[in-house]
């Protein structure tokens, strides 16, 4: 059975936003001291990530919105999208390594050298195919679903989202497509960006039904997590996709500084080992798990490193 692979270093410390943003460039490093403290760590298999393409980016994103990222990304002024998504000096290399650090794990998925892998600052899932949205330059999630797709040929990719805001980048880009799957538990959007994301939507055109929208109050608890987690078991079981990508946003534990719901980190151990135990089901084992949002660190640092300790023990 071959180990864990994570996929850390400095390429991914690079993307974030400073003078108090949110998203700082030290989100990485808070959840590796924590990670470096667990028994998992020392059976995980550590690569650095590559830089992306721009033919492998432009998969999901329009050239003329990756050319106006290359032109901020001189100048380092103004912002990529209303005023969430700051410009700087090098933001589009930085988000290179965050677009190529997923597709190295799915490389090494791919080809049998991993089954599981995580990727902390990742899973940026509000960027659409023609801007950046809510601190997401480009949507990594969305170039893995089209790689997977179109590289590898796989029929159907399975996206799970757990992160406080609705996964709208992906939703909205896949929306009319049937072999794409969504499941999304979120915070209810009259309450929270970026608005989205109401059990109504369930996907367009021959998409109807494809899609899993699960908003859930402010302060909801584990109790709550619980009870909307077992509808995505069952999805996936009866969808029984060729490759899951589990997005782990820490910003739904209690204590986030921009988000109100109070889950702890049991709902990230219950839902990586879940999706790991019906990949296996399924007989690929393939699971992804991407980082996304959280802006408390002890948070981050605690929900990932529990997602790893449940990869690592399935």
């Amino acid at each position: 059975m071959p180990p864990v692979l994570l996929v850390a270093g400095d390429g991914l410390a690079g993307y974030g936003f400073g003078d108090g943003h949110p998203f700082g460039p030290d989100r990485q490093d808070a959840f590796l001291r924590e990670l470096r403290r667990s028994p998992s760590y020392g059976t995980l298999r550590i690569l650095e990530p590559r830089i992306a393409r721009r033919e492998e980016i432009e998969t999901f994103h329009r050239a003329e919105y990756v050319e106006q990222v290359m032109r901020r990304s001189i100048d380092g002024t103004g912002y990529l999208d209303a005023g969430d998504t700051p410009a700087y000096p090098g933001v589009y290399e930085a988000s290179c390594f965050v677009v190529g650090g997923t597709l190295l794990a799915i490389e090494e998925i791919m080809t049998g050298r991993a089954r599981h892998a995580f990727i902390p600052v990742a899973g940026l899932h509000h960027a659409s195919r023609e801007q950046a949205a809510g601190f997401c330059v480009f949507n990594d999630c969305g170039v893995a679903i089209e790689m997977l797709r179109g590289h590898y040929g796989l029929a159907r990719v399975a996206y799970v989202d757990i992160d406080a805001h609705h996964g709208d980048g992906v939703f909205y880009g896949f929306e009319s497509d049937p072999t794409v799957l969504f499941a999304d538990i979120h915070e209810d959007g009259r309450y929270l960006y970026p608005g989205s994301g109401s059990a109504e939507e369930t996907g367009s055109g021959l998409a109807v039904g494809s899609k899993l929208n699960l908003p859930v109050p402010p302060g909801a608890t584990d109790e709550v997590f619980f009870r909307e987690w077992a509808r995505i078991e069952s999805y996936l079981r009866d969808t029984r996709p060729d490759f899951i990508i589990l997005q782990c946003g820490a910003d739904s534990l209690a204590g986030d500084p921009i988000t109100h719901l109070s889950f702890t980190e049991e709902a990230h151990a219950r839902a990586a080992s879940a999706v790991c135990g019906i990949a296996d089901e399924i007989g690929h084992g393939r699971v992804l798990g991407l980082g996304g949002g959280g802006y408390n660190r002890r948070n981050l640092a605690r929900a990932w490193t529990r997602v790893v300790e449940s990869m690592d023990s399935d």
